[in-house]
């Protein structure tokens, strides 16, 4: 995630590599990050925590109470964003020792400019810090500001959510590669298809998603078909249950388990 960050940030945010420094104790993953976005990465968190003005924390939840620990001097007084899935404002402000935090859940497809994101303000944000924090993120997709009892469950919608289209995608690719379709031709029709689909509900003049559902399902057709094993299977319920499930996880990570 913070590969996509810097990455929308460098492309479409209007920063340069000399504005960002970046830290990591895992070699492997300040590899993956050099060479994904061309800046350098320290193996000294505290040092790049002190230099910098505002602190972006990207880490498993599960460490980052330690990770904060480490650099808890140099966060005295400066914005901290921290993407930690589940990690709620009074822990990150008892980490941090102030307010001036914000809690966002922005997904990977910032990568490509079209992330959604989801930002919650501690206490000591200034308006200021807030325009800062929703610029990076609308410049490289959407942003919207909600209160922070919402952030589980935008971490199942949005945070998560990428995965599950790209399960879809390859699911439909892998039964038309079955059916005989050439793979890279059955991935491309796959993808091109979820990304018409989003495009048209996006557009909003050609309806709701079950108006352009019910628009395309011709009775006796070949959708009609599909959509009933849809049904018989029980997708929606599906769908609920992986959405419940996530959420859920996001509480549990911030309740530390």
């Amino acid at each position: 995630m913070a590969t996509a960050i810097v990455a929308g940030m460098l492309e479409r945010g209007g920063f340069a590599k000399c504005d960002i420094l970046a830290a990591d104790i895992s070699e492997k993953a300040r590899d993956s990050f050099g060479k994904s976005v061309g800046i350098p990465c320290s193996d000294n968190p505290a040092a790049i925590a002190a230099e910098s003005d505002v602190v972006f924390l990207a880490v498993k939840p599960q460490v980052g109470e330690v990770v904060a620990a480490e650099i808890a001097d140099a966060l005295r007084g400066k914005l901290v964003v921290s993407i930690l899935a589940g990690i709620p404002i009074q822990t990150l402000s008892r980490w941090t020792g102030h307010g001036r935090v914000a809690r966002i859940m922005p997904n990977t497809p910032l990568m490509v400019g079209l992330g959604a994101s989801a930002v919650a303000f501690g206490p000591d944000t200034t308006e200021q810090d807030k325009d800062f924090v929703k610029s990076i993120f609308a410049a490289n997709g959407i942003v919207r500001e909600l209160p922070e009892n919402l952030m589980d469950a935008v971490t199942a919608l949005s945070g998560s959510g990428p995965a599950y289209f790209f399960e879809m995608i390859d699911a439909l690719a892998e039964a038309g590669t079955a059916a005989g379709i050439p793979a890279d031709t059955a991935l491309e029709l796959a993808a091109k298809t979820a990304a018409g689909a989003a495009a048209m509900v996006e557009a909003k003049r050609f309806g709701s998603p079950s108006e352009l559902r019910d628009a395309v399902t011709s009775p006796g057709g070949t959708t009609a078909a599909g959509l009933a094993v849809m049904k018989e299977r029980g997708f929606r319920d599906m769908v609920s249950k992986v959405f419940e499930a996530a959420e859920r996880r996001s509480k549990e990570l911030g309740a530390g388990k």
